[in-house]
């Protein structure tokens, strides 16, 4: 059984179900009482904002290095970062990185693809909404995916950041969220909608969308799991 070295931090909010559901899927997977042993780097989330904002990829990828190192040394077998932003370097990480990783991006792409999905709504930061790392396993599979306005760009990005990365649900964001996505849907034709925030499920889910959701943690975990058993 290989072991998980796990970049939480970003936020605290998605760590947990991270490790809540990775050690309990695993248990259930294997149908006896076991739990796998990994282990959680946690950073600082506002940092890794603060570089994308600033755009100083190079500092952002040695941050990120530092805690993939550490969790190389701690005898991870491979890593996953628990966030859809710093993916906007995962490939630079994973030229540097002493052990595998296991991206977030790919895994929803692949689930996308399982559904035959062709036009895609994407929700997230600021970063993951307006530049291309998300978009590009997409476009080269056929998919399109369409992005919200500006203006409601920089709702969802705000709220994300001072809201949900604190654990902050407000009835009034949900409302909000739900007549762009319901915009998304009448003027853009959107099949589903990517939640490229781990944040955002404490939102959105099939049951307040008009839309269906890919819940980019949630098929992250489970190719975490995966990988773990294999």
């Amino acid at each position: 059984m290989k072991k998980l070295g796990l970049v939480g931090g970003m936020g605290p909010e998605s760590t947990i179900p991270y490790y809540h559901d990775i050690v309990y899927g695993v248990q259930q997977r294997l149908g006896k009482d076991y739990f796998p042993n990994l282990t959680v780097e946690s950073v600082n989330v506002f940092d890794v904002l603060r570089l994308c904002g600033e755009r100083k990829y190079d500092e952002l990828t040695d941050y990120l290095l530092r805690a993939i190192r550490n969790l190389a040394q701690s005898g991870a077998d491979f890593a996953a970062l628990s966030a859809n932003t710093p993916h906007i370097v995962f490939d630079r990480l994973e030229a540097l990185s002493p052990i595998p990783l296991m991206s977030i991006i790919e895994s929803t792409c692949r689930e996308a693809e399982k559904r035959n999905l062709k036009k895609i709504g994407l929700m997230g930061t600021i970063f993951t909404m307006t530049e291309d790392f998300f978009k590009r396993p997409f476009l080269r599979r056929g998919m399109a995916i369409v992005v919200p306005t500006d203006a409601e760009m920089a709702y969802v990005h705000q709220k994300i950041s001072s809201d949900l990365e604190h654990g902050i649900v407000k009835e009034e964001t949900l409302d909000r969220f739900q007549s762009i996505l319901t915009r998304m849907q009448a003027e853009e034709q959107i099949e589903a909608i990517v939640l490229g925030c781990t944040e955002l499920p404490l939102l959105l889910n099939d049951q307040v969308t008009p839309v269906p959701c890919l819940d980019t943690m949630k098929i992250h975990i489970q190719d975490i799991i995966d990988a773990i058993l294999r």
